[in-house]
């Protein structure tokens, strides 16, 4: 039984993903996030597990893609459509937050299928891409202010949609060893420094932050730590 354990954890992210849809479709965001948060946590321990297990399947590599589609591609679009039918009278514009869903599903398949991306990603994983998403209706009404503005959500969208498929380099989070003399150890040490910081200082509001930082980082990785 103990190696269909990380099918099991993957399971659990896609429950989790489906039990945040059903919160949003009730109009509560906020367990919708912390749904979000469980599923990334699944999703870490489905791959830990499987290594550690030293097992791996077919199977369970599609399942993985699948349950993300659900929790980092439906989910996020899902709130995004909430969010921009929130705070204009267009009936249409809405529906472009599944652009977010569209580039996820895409973004995963071209994962599947690139055998380059072991120590790091070519474009933003989703993720990070469905933090950043779902975190947005939980700052606070000063920022939602100017934030919750129907051509910047959009334009939210369209970009983090392309970043998805994006061939830029981002870096994992993912420690082969943790010594500092390795480059991307420091990248990696340094972001989780300053990640903690942004938490401390800014509690959840911080989470969008953490997901620009994390661009910023690996756009600047190169200059930075070379």
């Amino acid at each position: 039984m103990i190696r269909h354990l990380p099918n099991f954890l993957t399971c659990c992210n896609l429950i989790s993903g489906c039990l945040g849809i059903v919160f949003l479709l009730e109009g509560r965001p906020v367990p919708a996030a912390y749904f979000v948060w469980a599923s990334c946590v699944f999703d870490f321990f489905d791959g830990f597990a499987a290594r550690w297990l030293n097992v791996s399947s077919p199977i369970g590599r599609e399942l993985d893609s699948l349950a993300d589609v659900v929790s980092f591609g439906v989910l996020p679009a899902m709130v995004m459509y909430k969010l921009i039918g929130a705070h204009t009278a267009s009936e249409a514009l809405p529906y472009i937050g599944f652009t977010i869903a569209a580039f996820s599903a895409m973004r995963l398949a071209i994962f599947n299928i690139d055998t380059t991306q072991t120590d790091s990603f070519k474009g933003l994983n989703t993720p990070a891409n469905t933090i950043f998403i779902t975190s947005l209706p939980l700052l606070p009404p000063s920022v939602g202010e100017w934030l919750y503005q129907p051509w910047l959500l959009v334009t939210i969208t369209l970009v983090f949609s392309l970043l998805l498929v994006s061939r830029i380099e981002i870096f994992a989070l993912k420690f082969k060893n943790f010594s500092w003399h390795d480059k991307t150890n420091k990248l990696r040490f340094t972001f989780l420094l300053l990640t903690g910081l942004l938490l401390i200082l800014f509690q959840v509001s911080a989470l969008p932050l953490v997901i620009l930082l994390y661009i910023a980082m690996s756009l600047g990785a190169k200059v930075l730590f070379n």
